[in-house]
């Protein structure tokens, strides 16, 4: 019986050790692609961890615009870069609606510039 499993398993092995059609490779190259796509941004990131969400959708308006709105109204620029990062340092309202954004005075501009860019980087 147990000469019987042995023969199986050299069997097994011997067909999939002499292929020529270099899987292994197939394998790493296709899972190193699959993992570039499902990379977060940075600035996606920083979203993901704030209160952000709690008011700002994806796809939907919620309290503020969607993410994708936000990326239709801007181009991706230096100068709307600035702008939207200022607001979201600063807060407002107006633009969108009467209801005011908070305040997120203690967010580092660079971080703020990230998540910008990552809204706008939304445009289709």
């Amino acid at each position: 019986m147990k000469l019987k499993y042995f023969f199986f398993g050299v069997a097994i092995i011997g067909l999939t050790s002499f292929t020529n059609d270099n899987s292994e490779d197939k394998y790493v190259e296709t899972t190193i692609k699959s993992t570039l796509v499902f990379q977060s941004s940075e600035g996606e990131k920083l979203i993901a961890k704030s209160d952000c969400i709690g008011c700002h959708k994806l796809d939907k308006k919620l309290i503020g615009p969607s993410y994708l709105d936000i990326a239709k109204k801007y181009e991706s620029n230096d100068k709307n870069v600035a702008y939207l990062s200022g607001k979201i340092i600063k807060g407002g309202s107006g633009v969108w609606g009467p209801i005011p954004m908070s305040a997120h005075a203690s967010l580092k501009k660079n971080d703020a510039n990230s998540m910008v860019k990552y809204i706008l980087s939304l445009k289709k």
